[in-house]
């Protein structure tokens, strides 16, 4: 039986959240899928702008609430709010809250943060 917390896996920073990865080559070491938690603070947007060309990628507002951008069109999320981010396609989140948004994200095929295709170009629409 393979079982973590996430909080036995370190915290990483990268711009906008904290990221915390629950299955991938250093941790739970699943074949098909990679999955992270992530932390949003208020105001905050994950940056930059990325795609992830050979995955696909499913959110789950865990809790708080904020807005999507997919492809340049913007939509509302909250808690218990899934959202499919298609392989290819540029997205971003931004918590719009008062509070930390936290927010799980599956990958499939598995991932890396190394994987993913950034546009630094690209800010979130107000």
């Amino acid at each position: 039986m393979t079982i973590i917390h996430e909080t036995d896996v370190p915290e990483v920073q990268h711009p906008g959240r904290s990221m915390r990865w629950l299955a991938n080559e250093d941790s739970l070491q699943a074949k098909q899928l990679s999955c992270c938690v992530i932390r949003v603070q208020p105001g905050e947007a994950v940056r930059p702008a990325h795609s992830h060309p050979q995955s696909e990628e499913l959110i789950y507002i865990m809790s708080g609430h904020g807005k999507v951008m997919i492809e340049g069109e913007v939509g509302e999320v909250r808690t218990g709010s899934a959202i499919l981010f298609e392989q290819g396609k540029v997205h971003m989140l931004k918590n719009t809250g008062e509070v930390e948004m936290k927010v799980i994200c599956f990958f499939a095929p598995a991932t890396n943060i190394d994987n993913y295709k950034m546009f630094e170009e690209i800010e979130f629409p107000e």
